[in-house]
């Protein structure tokens, strides 16, 4: 049983990963795969400035998944969990027929007036992007390739290292929430662009990105910045910062760590959503599409 603190929410979140959809076993280590499942459900958490507290894990094994390949996948969540302070207290095993699905449900808290959510955004917000993005779509695509790991250069393994093993913007979502320096937040599951989308719709604004200012990843050089921009799994966080308060955002991603953010574009007055690149204004190209 939780009991959540006084003035506090308790912010709840779930999310599934399935084999042969969001993982292969013949490409990533059953390790990696407990360290996502985990670590999807952690930058939900810190999209909305939350502190991360427990989490449920329930698996759905297949008949001839080895019993190393399970030992493996829960240490992978219990490592990232020891390392951000959360707590297993609970979940559920059931047999599959099928595929081997993940699910994590993870919960966390926040005082009222620090959440963080996708529809505080306003006209002339300035956008900000933590890290790099197009790591994860470049990390597919040497999984694809099949190119061996013993090859790749180090700017490679980075970006097939945040493909398997994402690092959620905890410490950022925190201290941003805490500072109260952000109006509106969203984390980049499936790409810059979808998340520029989504965090202008619910906040009733257009958005505009400058393909430009985009921090594509050195692995991701090969990458369009349409590419960059819608490829999915990266993670990030995308700040939504009234020009105001601008300063004490940057203020308290410094004191998070030594993770870059980069101003890619605002929040406008019309209901567009463009991409200003060299020719001038386009549509931003979609977000990732799960049913295509």
């Amino acid at each position: 049983m939780l009991t959540p603190g006084r003035n506090t929410h308790t912010v709840v979140t779930t999310d599934s990963l399935v084999e042969q959809v969001h993982f292969r076993r013949d490409w990533s280590s059953a390790e990696s795969v407990g360290h996502k499942a985990l670590a999807v459900n952690l930058s939900d958490l810190a999209a909305m400035g939350s502190e991360p507290e427990a989490f449920l894990l329930s698996l759905v094994l297949p008949d001839a998944l080895p019993l190393a390949d399970f030992d493996a996948l829960i240490e992978g969540a219990l490592a990232l969990a020891r390392a951000s302070g959360v707590e297993l207290v609970g979940g559920n095993i059931a047999r599959s027929p099928g595929p081997l699905i993940v699910d994590v449900t993870a919960i966390g808290a926040i005082r009222p007036r620090r959440v963080l959510t996708r529809a505080g955004g306003r006209p002339g917000d300035e956008l900000y992007v933590t890290g790099w993005i197009g790591r994860a779509g470049a990390g597919l695509a040497i999984l694809e390739s099949g190119v061996a790991r013993a090859g790749l250069t180090t700017a490679e393994a980075e970006c097939l290292a945040s493909l398997e093993r994402p690092t959620p913007r905890i410490r950022q979502g925190l201290f941003v929430s805490r500072s109260r320096s952000a109006n509106a937040c969203i984390d980049l599951s499936d790409g810059l662009a979808d998340g520029a989308r989504q965090l202008a719709e619910a906040s009733g604004t257009g958005v505009e990105i400058d393909a430009a200012h985009l921090p594509v990843h050195p692995g991701a050089a090969r990458m369009t910045p349409a590419e960059a921009l819608t490829a999915a799994e990266d993670y990030e966080l995308l700040f939504a910062v009234s020009p105001k308060r601008r300063r004490g955002f940057l203020a308290a991603v410094s004191r998070a760590g030594r993770v870059p953010v980069t101003l890619v574009g605002r929040l406008t007055k019309t209901s567009s959503a463009v991409l200003i690149g060299p020719d001038g204004p386009v549509p931003l190209p979609p977000g990732h599409q799960h049913f295509l």
